[in-house]
This record gives C-alpha cells, structure tokens and sequence, in this order.
C-alpha cells in the first residue's frame, strides 16, 4: 500500500511534469489521465467553465475503451451545460464544494443534483462512485469541474473511493488548476495572434486552426504508433504540433490587403506576393529559443509544399526569401521541396489545412458536400498528399469529423 508521503512526492513530480504542457487540449487530456491513474478510476471527465456554462471538454473511459480496436479513440459528443445546482458537475461548479458520491443509485430524491443517465444508456455503461472536484485559481475561481468514476480495488472490483483518494484529489487538483490556468492564458496568446490575421484574413478563424491542430495532432499520433514512438515522445510532439499548427498561416498578417481580400483570382504577380506568407510566417520564429519556434518555423514555411515537388515556396533563405543557390530552377526560382524533402509536420498541416479548408463555409463560397471533400484528398494522394498520411486520415475519419462538430465556426 503506498503511503500517503508517497503519493505527495508524486503529486510534485506530476506538478513539475503538467508544467512542461503547453497545449490547453494536450493538457486537458492529460491532466485527466493521470488524475484517473492517481486513484484508479475507470472512467472521467473534464469541464471547462466559460462565463455561466460548463463545456464537456474530455472524456476518458477504460471499460468502453477495451471494446475498439488498437490505438482506436473513444468518439463522444461535446455540449454545454448552464451553472445550477441541478446537474453534479453544475453544482461543484455553483458551490465550489467537491462532491463525493459512493454510488449515484443511493442519491436522495431530496437532493437538489441528480445523476443523468444518458450516456450509460447510450454507451452501455454503468456509473457507481464518482468523485468530483472544481479546478480553482489562486483566487478561489472556478476554472471548470474534474470528474473521476467508478473507483477501482486491488481486484479491479468497482466501489466508492476512499478518504485517501478524496484527499490526495484535492492536492491534484489545486496542481492541475495551476497548469490549467498557464495553458488558457497560452492558448489566449496564440489566439489574439491569430485574431490579427484574421483581422486581414477572414480564412483564418479561431475555429479553423483549432480544427487543423486538432486533425494534425490525431494524424501524427498514428503516424507515430506505426513507428512504435513512447508515450512520451508521442506527447511531447503532440503539445508542440497542436500550437504550430494552429499558427500555420500567420505569415499573413504580412501581406497586403489589396491581396488578401481581393474578392476574385489572383493574377500571376498576387499570387507570387500571396505565397510569401510562408516565409514571412516562419521569418517570425528565426532566433528559436525552443522546439515550439522550430515546430512552428518548419509548418509556416511548408504546408503548402506537395508531395510531387510542384508546392511552394521551395528551397528558400528565409532571412531573404531567394532560392538557395544549389536548389534553384533555371529560371532563378526556387525548386520545390518533394516527398520526405518536405518536413513531416508539414506534410500533415498541409492535408489538415486543405481537408478544413474545403469542409468550411466561407463569405465567398460554401462548405463542400463530405463525399467531393473525400473524393479529392483520395485522388491528391501521391501528388499533393504523402499517400500514408492520407491512409492514416481515411483510418480516423471519425475522429476527424468529431474535431469538426467539437470546433464551430459562429454564425
């Protein structure tokens, strides 16, 4: 049995590893894997607060877990709840007391929450204990809801959770609440950079780019299960991918408005000027003091590359722009970049971009129709596409269209 001294130094250790997290969502993620690791709880779930409502943000559930197959993914539906007393999470949220409930069949018609059985109707899923616990800033304001279900013994046997565990959740929970805050405020910082392209650029909207990170995140992480990476590795890249991605095309706040928002085509010189915005996106992150500038720097400058080499921008000198002198074309232009030459986050925002890019309604077009979207990322595989990225996104459409109803653009 550990002792309760040990499960404090591991709560620092965890402390110091949740810090390391940049990503709000890779964060979410984690923070609720290893408060489900910490007590042993088979399922739980994760709200963020956003003014007077509670958003469903995560959910993790072994059971319904161990019935898809290798490295598949649990597919749920997000939604937003009001803060009231009527619903457990809204009630945590309300008082701001933690509430521990031994088995949500036990709880008294008196109480003013009640226990929604929705989900274990849909899932075939059965709740008993469930510990739930607000994540709080250091001025005592709620941040959103920890969740952790069905305690599990020794045995694996299904029971309440423990004074222990209860104690040791409120440690990892005042952790968690700091990380949690770090991230938002991260997250907030990468958006407004992204308000000001969008400022120029209608294309590029809050719920764009957390579309295409999201994608590129879920494709990486099976890219990498194919190459057997660690855990940790997978999670490191998974945390710098989401936020490079997100960043892909920033280099736009650099082009013209006269460019940007011209209504019809480009002609040929609009659209040489159009394509500097991925040199002038990754000139931003030149002097790198860390892997997340390098991430960002390499998915600036080639996402828009192809697979048969006829992208761009090419072998360039980002300080300049110009070709490189032993990879230029006879024309003095610079030669594309082909196949694996193409960095492989690049290769995976390029699709993640397209796919978003076709899928979304825009001021000057409509969303395409699923199956023309499908249609043409399957004919662009080996041209356009590296063909086993395009393999791996076909394997997790569900998850990709899960990202895309997670992530709506507002009306």
């Amino acid at each position: 049995m550990i002792s309760e001294a040990e499960q404090l130094d591991t709560l620092r250790e965890l402390g110091i590893e949740l810090s390391r997290v940049q990503d709000l969502d890779i964060l979410m993620e984690r923070i609720l894997s290893e408060a489900r690791r910490f007590v042993n709880a088979d399922a739980g779930s994760i709200y963020i607060r956003d003014g007077k409502s509670l958003h469903f943000t995560y959910t993790q559930n072994d059971t319904l877990q161990q019935r898809l197959g290798k490295h598949e993914k649990l597919i749920y539906a997000t939604f937003t709840m009001p803060i009231n007393e009527k619903s457990i999470a809204g009630y945590v949220a309300s008082t701001g007391q933690a509430l521990s409930i031994g088995d949500v069949e036990e709880i008294p018609p008196s109480s003013p929450y009640h226990f929604d059985r929705q989900f274990d109707e849909a899932s075939h899923y059965t709740t008993h204990s469930m510990l739930t616990i607000p994540l709080k800033t250091a001025k005592d304001e709620i941040l959103g809801i920890l969740q952790v279900i069905n305690a599990r013994d020794e045995a694996n046997r299904i029971g309440p959770f423990s004074e222990l565990a209860e104690k040791m959740m409120f440690h990892f929970a005042s952790i968690a609440a700091v990380a949690l805050e770090r991230a938002q405020m991260t997250r907030a910082i990468l958006l407004r950079m992204i308000r000001m392209a969008e400022m120029r650029d209608p294309k590029e909207t809050g719920a764009h780019v957390n579309r295409v990170g999201g994608y590129a995140v879920e494709i990486y992480e099976q890219w990498a299960h194919r190459r057997n990476y660690s855990k940790k590795e997978i999670d490191k890249d998974r945390d710098i991918l989401r936020m490079a991605a997100m960043l892909h095309d920033v280099g736009k706040v650099a082009i013209s408005d006269l460019i940007l928002k011209k209504p019809g085509r480009f002609n040929k010189e609009e659209y040489e000027i159009m394509k500097q915005h991925t040199v002038l996106g990754a000139r931003l992150f030149q002097d790198p003091k860390s892997d997340f500038d390098d991430a960002a720097a390499e998915v600036s400058l080639t996402h828009h590359e192809r697979w048969d080499g006829g992208g761009y921008p090419g072998y360039v000198n980002v300080s300049t722009g110009e070709a490189l002198a032993d990879f230029s074309n006879k024309d003095g232009s610079p030669k594309g970049k082909a196949a694996e030459e193409i960095p492989l986050y690049g290769r995976i925002v390029a699709l993640a971009d397209v796919f978003d890019a076709l899928s979304s309604a825009r001021v000057y077009k409509e969303a395409w129709d699923e199956s023309k979207v499908l249609e043409t990322i399957e004919k662009a595989a080996g041209s356009q596409f590296d063909p086993e990225i395009v393999e791996i996104f076909f394997s997790i459409i569900d998850v990709m269209r899960s990202i895309q109803k997670r992530f709506q653009d507002e009306l």
